[in-house]
């Protein structure tokens, strides 16, 4: 399966999506084109994560996207999704490998910093992720990142780079001019009355910046 890690990185969120609405806010985000989705659900309830996230794999997969599970590598492998990422706390890149195969997309947060980017890339990171660029209802006390560092890291990496925070088609633009291969969004996509169109809005961002992502994949009868 070929992911280009460019476009749209569509982030759930277990309190604006509860129940049945997870599923079908992600098969809108899909439909409207979304590169990657991110399974995040910080609570303790093992047994609905894990029925959750195999529910949204076998989702992902019928459009040809993988998903990612948001900092927890035993619930990736369990659930059968294509990747994890990791928060700076949440393990190394390398045993993350070593538990989920060489297929995997890994993924790091790195804040603000490019060092820490640059020791993600090293361990084996499929991408990583800066942020945040702009106040985020997610992370309200989330320390800022220059714009200027998506453009440094785009010199210093050969991996791709997700901006995060605060992200809305309003503001896109400015990180993806910086160099952002995804932008990743959660309030801004999945508290939208249509997310289907908000998640198309996302994707011409990236069709007018002259490299046009795939077009939507068709969905599954």
């Amino acid at each position: 399966m070929s992911h280009p890690l460019r476009g749209l990185y569509a982030i759930t969120d277990s309190q604006l999506l509860p129940g049945e609405q997870l599923f079908s806010a992600v098969a809108a985000a899909l439909r409207g084109g979304a590169r990657v989705i991110q399974y995040r659900d910080k609570s303790d309830d093992r047994q609905r994560r894990l029925a959750q996230s195999r529910a949204l794999a076998r989702l992902c997969a019928d459009y040809g996207r993988p998903l990612l599970i948001n900092d927890d590598v035993e619930l990736a492998r369990a659930s059968g999704a294509q990747g994890v990422h990791l928060g700076q706390g949440d393990g190394d890149p390398g045993a993350a490998r070593q538990t989920l195969g060489l297929s995997a997309i890994i993924g790091v947060t790195c804040h603000a910093d490019l060092n820490l980017a640059l020791a993600a890339q090293r361990a084996g990171a499929d991408y990583v992720a800066f942020g945040a660029f702009f106040p985020s209802a997610t992370k309200p006390g989330a320390s800022p990142a220059p714009l200027e560092l998506l453009a440094e890291a785009r010199r210093a990496l050969q991996v791709p780079v997700v901006a995060i925070g605060g992200i809305s088609v309003d503001n896109a633009t400015q990180v993806i001019e910086q160099g952002a291969s995804m932008v990743a969004a959660i309030h801004s996509l999945f508290a939208s009355d249509d997310v289907e169109q908000r998640a198309r809005a996302f994707q011409r961002l990236f069709a007018s910046n002259r490299q046009p992502p795939e077009p939507a994949p068709t969905p599954p009868r």
